[in-house]
């Protein structure tokens, strides 16, 4: 689990995707802008080496609600990594926008104690091919339940009545993981990112159609950080104290192998 200093009670949502260009700094940026633009305490951490979701902030108008920035792809020889990573205590939630290509032997770094995990996936061949081995390596290497229903993906850029995205939505339905949000391909999105918001801190009538997608990735994100971490949460990959389910670790094989199969456990 990643060293952070921060408040016992803080809740922590990751995104990450292994391939670069699926939209993961553009979802962790207008997360953090939903929760501050709602009051909440929140911080980006920013692991990514091309520093999006830090160039995100340093655009951010001082009239915009607070987000906290950790630039943690930086590394400072002067100070310990902890206190490079620590958390103000007045913060309550952090999204952390992983790295692209994050090691297989990190993911359990990233993933352990963690709310809400979001997967961005552009519906195209090669990122539904990237997203099956990342959901393979979560489920037999950090050993991420789908069980506890903390993982979720987000199609992206997605177009209706497409084979790109009929594909996309066959492929979800079957991993038995939950497609918790579908994001149109707007400029909408260009644009708050262009200006350090997020969509939700533009006028409603531009966006009226991307909240109403927002709608129930909201509601699905607001069950998961209102549900207490478990003994399986916080399971690291070498603690035999927790094993996952045998159907677990068969449904990871299946779909390395590409036999992804609808299954109730």
């Amino acid at each position: 689990m990643l060293n952070i200093p921060a408040h016992p009670n803080l809740k922590k949502i990751v995104v990450l995707n292994s391939k670069g260009g699926a939209g993961k700094s553009t979802l962790a940026t207008n997360l953090a802008g939903l929760l501050a633009s709602r009051g909440q305490p929140v911080a980006l951490m920013d692991f990514d080496p091309q520093g999006s979701s830090t160039r995100w902030l340093q655009k951010r108008p001082a009239t915009a609600a607070p987000v906290h920035g950790v630039s943690a792809f930086e590394k400072d020889p002067s100070v310990t990594r902890s206190y490079q990573l620590r958390v103000p205590a007045e913060i309550r939630y952090l999204v952390v926008d992983t790295p692209a290509a994050l090691p297989v032997h990190e993911l359990a770094n990233f993933t352990r104690g963690t709310h809400a995990l979001l997967m961005p996936v552009l519906p195209s061949d090669i990122d539904i091919h990237a997203a099956t081995r990342l959901i393979a390596d979560l489920l037999l290497v950090a050993k991420v339940s789908r069980r506890m229903g903390r993982l979720g993906v987000v199609a992206n850029r997605f177009r209706e009545n497409t084979i790109s995205y009929r594909k996309l939505m066959k492929f979800l339905n079957r991993l038995s993981i939950q497609c918790v949000g579908q994001l149109r391909d707007t400029q909408n999105y260009v644009f708050a990112s262009d200006h350090g918001l997020s969509v939700h801190e533009l006028p409603h009538s531009r966006v009226r159609k991307d909240l109403q997608q927002w709608s129930p990735l909201v509601d699905w994100l607001a069950l998961r950080l209102e549900t207490p971490l478990t003994a399986r949460d916080l399971l690291l990959p070498k603690d035999k104290s927790v094993e996952p389910p045998a159907n677990e670790a068969q449904f990871a094989d299946n779909v390395i192998t590409g036999i992804t199969f609808r299954r109730n456990d």
